[in-house]
């Protein structure tokens, strides 16, 4: 009898987030002052985050312990599942063993509410009783608006445009747990009133709604702290308990991946399916090939040069190495809005730079394909995020058919799509388009990454 789903027994939960800097296998980039270019320090981040937060985001521990609090709300639906696509196999005939970590099953959607708990719980620690973030598709939005609710606090989401327009529900979603959300950008904020001016026509980026956020928290005089969803270290080290999870869900069953995938805006999901198994390979010199997928139409990590940048396009944030494409690069409105990001996490970015992971970059509608065939086999319509990683997963399983050879393949499936039907409309009535990012649009972009007198 097969054994589709994969469980971990509650008490075998990962008690321990995992930190990948002190593993790293050249010296990581430090964070800069945008004014100063001076790496930054922990009172330089005060206005914006919790010295808690602050700490785990230098820490140069290995391990970091999740507080008993944090470990009560994740067992409302951790361990998630790690699942074998034994339909998904057969219909592509392929000899590889496909598995997935299903993360859409949380009370969010998404992997999001593994690092919107945490950060709840160090502002909350702290006094503070107001966070302002901003959301792409809306996963994370929503993510934090449960988390504040869990931890009663408010919560003020910054709202991509695109997103807000094509996903009404993802707003309802978030209302419904007490956060107040708007189209970014928007007429509130000093910043949103300059892109607006700026860029009357636009779809609204992460980074305009980023800069919105940023300043509500920065301009509040320390009632508000600022939470991000994606990027920094703090929220990467969060989602390792997916990684975690994974390996000891496969070794109750005597396997290990050959291929390991995630797709990629900023990083946080794919650092979180990723980074436990990355330490694998640097310290026990692995073979495992590590997959971070992007879009086609927003090419961070594959036609991005390495390069210190801001994090937000009104050039409020530090500044952060990383590979991007300028944080004035107006991505399209491709339907996974939570990958429309000019830059990436700097420890993806870093382990890309030494070879350790690789990146690809595939257009929307293979990648929708790819989704409803996973849909029809396994039951579950992904988020369009999620899409590109199982294209990516379903072009590995057709090598191996090609070869013959029997690789073990995981990718992290990172949300469902309930909330993205018009996106699947789209593609079905074939009204769906790829987006081949123009040069003159890529260069318009880059000419906007600041020069910076780089640290010794």
């Amino acid at each position: 009898m097969r054994e589709y789903a994969i469980h971990l027994d509650a008490k075998q939960l990962p008690d321990a987030w995992y930190n990948v800097l002190p593993d790293m296998p050249t010296p990581h980039a430090p964070v800069l002052h945008p004014g100063t270019q001076q790496p930054v320090g922990p009172d330089d981040l005060s206005a914006l985050f919790p010295m808690g937060l602050i700490q785990q985001e230098m820490s140069p521990e290995p391990e970091i312990s999740i507080p008993g609090d944090i470990m009560d709300k994740y067992r409302l639906f951790r361990p998630t599942p790690l699942r074998r696509a034994y339909r998904l196999e057969e219909a592509l005939q392929t000899p590889a063993k496909i598995y997935y970590k299903n993360e859409s099953v949380t009370p969010s959607g998404s992997h999001k509410i593994n690092t919107s708990i945490a950060q709840a719980y160090y502002n909350k620690q702290e006094g503070v009783n107001s966070l302002s973030t901003e959301t792409g598709a809306g996963q994370w939005g929503t993510a934090l608006a449960i988390a504040c609710a869990m931890f009663d606090m408010q919560c003020q989401v910054f709202m991509v445009r695109v997103s807000f327009e094509q996903k009404p529900y993802r707003k309802s979603f978030m209302e419904s747990y007490g956060a107040s959300v708007l189209p970014s950008p928007s007429d509130t904020t000093e910043i949103g009133r300059k892109l607006r001016a700026d860029y009357p026509d636009t779809t609204g980026s992460l980074g305009m709604a980023i800069s919105e956020a940023v300043e509500v928290a920065a301009t509040s005089g320390g009632t508000t702290k600022y939470s991000l969803g994606s990027v920094l270290n703090h929220v990467c080290l969060h989602q390792t308990i997916i990684g975690e999870e994974a390996k000891l869900q496969l070794a109750s069953v005597d396997d290990y991946p050959d291929v390991v995938i995630g797709c990629c805006g900023g990083g946080s999901n794919f650092a979180g399916i990723a980074f436990p198994f990355v330490k694998d390979k640097l310290k026990k010199d692995l073979n495992t090939d590590f997959i971070a997928v992007e879009p086609a139409a927003c090419p961070t990590l594959t036609r991005g040069p390495y390069a210190y940048d801001f994090g937000d396009t009104g050039g409020l944030t530090p500044l952060i190495k990383q590979y991007t494409l300028g944080h004035n690069f107006m991505p399209p409105g491709i339907h996974a809005g939570g990958l429309r990001y000019h830059g990436v996490a700097s420890t993806v970015a870093h382990l890309k730079k030494d070879d350790v992971i690789r990146a690809i970059a595939l257009p929307q509608t293979p990648c929708f394909k790819a989704s409803l065939l996973f849909a029809k086999c396994e039951g579950i319509l992904p988020a369009p995020e999620s899409s590109h990683a199982i294209c990516a997963a379903v072009d590995e399983a057709v090598k191996c058919r090609e070869s013959g050879e029997a690789k073990t393949i995981l990718f992290n499936l990172s949300g469902h799509g309930h909330f993205d039907m018009t996106a699947y409309d789209a593609y079905l009535q074939g009204n769906l388009q790829d987006y081949a990012l123009e040069e003159d649009v890529l260069q318009k972009g880059l000419a906007s990454i600041p020069e910076v007198n780089e640290p010794a």
